[in-house]
């Protein structure tokens, strides 16, 4: 029964268009493309859909990461899923990965 209501609500997140790419913690990831990587200063400039949790429509917008070293291994045209919280009135991506 459990598992019934559990795939009943899967299904209905998925009809309903709602972005469920996830992290490990189950935080909603954004869809984005690296326009550009300054790793001097550990910032990352993002085209990017809504921000669910920051109720931010989509744009082209700078970040700092947090970890900077998260964005080793990452170039400009690379399409990717990230997490990004407010932080002190800074916009910061907690997460980022390579989009498969």
């Amino acid at each position: 029964m459990k598992k019934t209501i559990a795939l009943s609500l899967l299904a209905g997140l998925l009809a309903s268009g709602l972005n469920v790419n996830a992290d490990t913690h189950g935080n909603v990831l954004t869809e984005g493309e690296i326009r550009k990587i300054d790793s001097a200063s550990g910032r990352i400039t993002l085209r990017h859909g809504p921000i669910e949790n920051l109720q931010m429509p989509g744009m082209t917008m700078m970040f700092q990461a947090e970890p900077a070293n998260q964005l080793e291994g990452l170039q400009a045209g690379d399409k990717v899923r990230f997490r990004a919280e407010k932080d002190n009135g800074n916009f910061v991506v907690t997460a980022i990965e390579k989009a498969e």
